[in-house]
């Protein structure tokens, strides 16, 4: 059964990695085309994607939903929500006004960080803040945007803990990961979590005995199942918005999140800390 609380399209994201090729079709379109899905026939989306009416079938059945109709009132639902909170909602146009590119960018990443707090699971960042503050060494390691991320975050844990280093050339990652100790984590940010170099860098990782803590879009990726937490962020990107503002975004409100836990287990010592950086770096100013 389908949580009628949950957007459908952060839903289908959520699942995208336990779909069959087919269906991973219909998402990537439906994902793409979110206010047409409603007006749709099931022949109609089913010739769009390439795919039989019994693939729709299947994959509404997925989702939780008893039938295609049922889903496409989910469709309707979540586009009607959307366009209600945000109605420049859409990609900046040629004739748009420099407000309405304003408001357009301010929807997109609200949105981002909404999405976000809806899948986050809080648990999962109690128990990674628990993780980070066991560790003798945490690596912040990413790829493309994602690495801008992990460096701002070894940066923000780092103005209280020395023990937060950023590693972001993909050679140098798997040589860290490789020296590796049982004590050791990695905070590893991938909005796919399926790049094959993080993949190469993880098992290293897992074979040290080290701790993993995945950032990701999608739970259900392959390097969500090397990970001992995943992390979710929400924020949908297709491929021509790679390293997209509105995605990092999202994932730098999570780690707001995950840093503001870790420092809430020991202020006085966060207290300390910058006290102690604040009083390094005076002489660094006029």
């Amino acid at each position: 059964m389908a949580d009628e609380k949950q957007n459908v399209f952060v839903h289908i994201g959520s699942e995208y990695y336990t779909f069959t090729a087919a269906e991973k079709r219909l998402a990537d379109y439906i994902l793409s085309a979110q206010d047409c899905i409603s007006r749709m026939s099931i022949s109609e989306l089913a010739n769009a994607c390439s795919v039989a009416d019994a693939t729709v079938s299947r994959f509404c059945r997925r989702l939780g939903y008893k039938s295609y109709p049922d889903f496409k009132i989910a469709i309707a639902n979540a586009s009607a929500h959307r366009l209600e909170d945000n109605p420049l909602s859409g990609e900046i146009t040629r004739e748009d006004t420099l407000e309405a590119i304003s408001q357009k960018l301010l929807n997109a990443n609200t949105v981002a960080m909404t999405q976000t707090l809806e899948v986050l699971n809080l648990e999962a960042v109690a128990q990674a803040a628990s993780i980070l503050r066991s560790s003798t060494t945490v690596l912040c390691m990413g790829q493309g945007g994602s690495m801008l991320i992990a460096s701002e975050a070894a940066h923000l844990f780092s103005t209280i803990s020395g023990k937060f280093r950023p590693v972001s050339d993909s050679h140098m990652q798997a040589m860290a990961a490789a020296m590796m100790e049982p004590t050791d984590t990695i905070l590893f940010y991938s909005y796919s979590g399926s790049t094959l170099a993080m993949l190469d860098t993880l098992k290293t990782a897992k074979e040290r005995g080290s701790k993993v803590i995945l950032v990701t879009r999608f739970p259900n990726s392959p390097g969500a199942a090397l990970a001992d937490i995943v992390l979710q962020c929400g924020a949908n990107e297709n491929p021509l918005q790679s390293g997209s503002v509105p995605t990092r975004i999202a994932q730098m409100y999570l780690t707001d999140i995950l840093f503001s836990e870790y420092t809430r287990r020991n202020l006085d010592e966060a207290k300390e800390s910058r006290n102690r950086i604040a009083q390094a770096l005076a002489a660094k100013h006029v």
